[in-house]
């Protein structure tokens, strides 16, 4: 029996997924091209990146430890701080995407303007530059921490206001010093630049609101990285072990009722706690003073649903980013509330021929998880994993939202979010393997096929 052939590919992204995809379709002999809009690889981690899709401020360090950000396959520098700089990073997928090959399949500075599937099957591709190309398969991976989403509240306001992608510095893009500042959010980027605006030498007053609050975890725990010795099993039913976390966590003095910040709305992992050493510092010394949520506008008066009010100069929003996919028609694909039923995070049910990359909220880590999810890609694309029929994807598709899901709060922020242990063992132990079979059992009944792609596809259409 001759061997299949493998799907023509196209990749939209050059960040993070788009290269660990490019590097496992590379490795199976599949043909790709990506597409990238920018000049430069590393999507969010090109610090000032011409696309505008990087959330990189000047001063970001990584909140996760290089122990558990690395690839598998290819390590961080052994000289590398437990948490290193972004610039750090971005050298890093520099490294990765020179020691492997990549940059010769990645078609710079011409992005995707528009993804249409094919009546035939397979996708029309029309690139920034205007011609329209055909691929077989389709990988998307643009990310989903490039376009804001800023709270709104009733009224409106006089003075300036900033979303914390477009933060940059204290002068850039806003001259933020001597100013009345109001942080809005109490994730990591509200949590640095609040930090780092409440510095002496500005001269600011810094406040941070915050709607339902945060549990905030250090960095370091008795001198080594809190993450490096950190793993949930999943051996152990996941409520059991955050049972047990939620009672041990006055160890780490994460309530932030300790600071003066409002109690949370949620127990200990039940949203993503902030990663943070010096904002309780800030909080404690009078250097940021904490606020609840806003209740209203009303010009420069900020009014707090504590009915307390004052006076600011500048708002930063530091409220999270909505899932977007541009060259979709919205009739199509969208993700509503960021909501996007998804099998393994990876494939819409029906639609056979697509594969996104990265779209999840991977607790504690996103390397290995979108590594994890470039193995399965690749033994997809290559026949040896074939996909289960519909009604069993969205069996499991509600299994697993119940799993990674059903303990976590309703917010647009978690409605990806999954333990990156329990996800992968899950895909390496379980998900592979079945794939496995039921590509065997295709190849058997059915025979070769015309490419590769068509054996992984037989069962999801039989």
């Amino acid at each position: 029996m001759p061997a299949p052939r493998k799907p023509t590919t196209a990749v939209i992204g050059a960040g993070i997924s788009g290269l660990t995809a490019g590097k496992m379709l590379g490795d199976y002999g599949v043909p790709y091209t990506c597409f990238e809009t920018s000049d430069r690889i590393g999507g969010n981690w090109a610090f000032g990146n011409p696309n505008g899709h990087s959330s990189a401020y000047r001063s970001l360090h990584i909140d996760t430890s290089k122990h558990r950000l690395s690839f598998k396959d290819f390590p961080m520098p052994a000289d590398y701080p437990d948490f290193p700089h972004h610039t750090q990073v971005k050298a890093y997928l520099d490294a990765y995407a020179d020691a492997f090959g990549l940059l010769d399949a990645i078609e710079f500075g011409n992005g995707v303007a528009h993804a249409e599937p094919r009546a035939g099957g397979g996708w029309a591709v029309t690139d920034q530059a205007g011609a329209t190309r055909e691929f077989e398969l389709l990988v998307v991976a643009n990310g989903h921490h490039w376009d804001p989403r800023t709270a709104e509240f009733e009224g409106s306001f006089d003075g300036e206001s900033i979303h914390s992608h477009h933060y940059v510095d204290p002068t850039d893009p806003l001259d933020l010093r001597g100013k009345r500042i109001l942080v809005v959010g109490l994730g990591n980027s509200a949590a640095d630049i609040a930090v780092e605006l409440s510095g002496k030498a500005l001269q600011n007053q810094v406040t941070l609101s915050t709607r339902s609050s945060a549990w905030i975890v250090p960095k370091y725990m008795y001198g080594f990285p809190a993450d490096k010795y950190f793993a949930t099993s999943p051996h152990i039913p996941l409520a059991w072990q955050r049972k047990l976390v939620q009672k041990l966590q006055f160890l780490t003095g994460s309530n932030p009722e300790l600071y003066g910040l409002p109690k949370p709305d949620h127990k200990f992992f039940e949203a993503h706690p902030t990663q943070s050493v010096e904002l309780p510092l800030r909080l404690g010394s009078g250097d940021v003073v904490p606020k609840p949520d806003v209740a209203r506008l009303d010009g420069s008066t900020v009014h707090f649903v504590d009915r307390t009010s004052s006076e600011f100069d500048v708002i930063v929003y530091a409220t999270g980013y909505n899932i977007t996919f541009p060259f979709f028609d919205e009739a199509f694909l969208s993700a509503p509330g960021n909501r996007i039923r998804l099998f393994k995070r990876m494939f819409k049910p029906g639609v056979s021929d697509l594969v996104f990359m990265g779209f999840a909220q991977a607790v504690p880590t996103l390397f290995p998880f979108v590594e994890a999810q470039a193995r399965l890609l690749a033994a997809y694309a290559v026949g040896a994993y074939a996909l289960p029929d519909v009604d069993e994807m969205e069996r499991v598709i509600t299994a697993d939202e119940q799993r990674y899901l059903g303990h976590v709060t309703d917010r647009p922020r978690h409605t990806q979010q999954v333990d990156y242990f329990v996800y992968e063992h899950d895909l390496r132990t379980r998900e592979l393997p079945a794939g496995r079979r039921r590509a065997a059992t295709v190849a058997q009944v059915r025979g070769a096929p015309a490419t590769s792609l068509e054996a992984s596809h037989a069962e999801a259409r039989s």
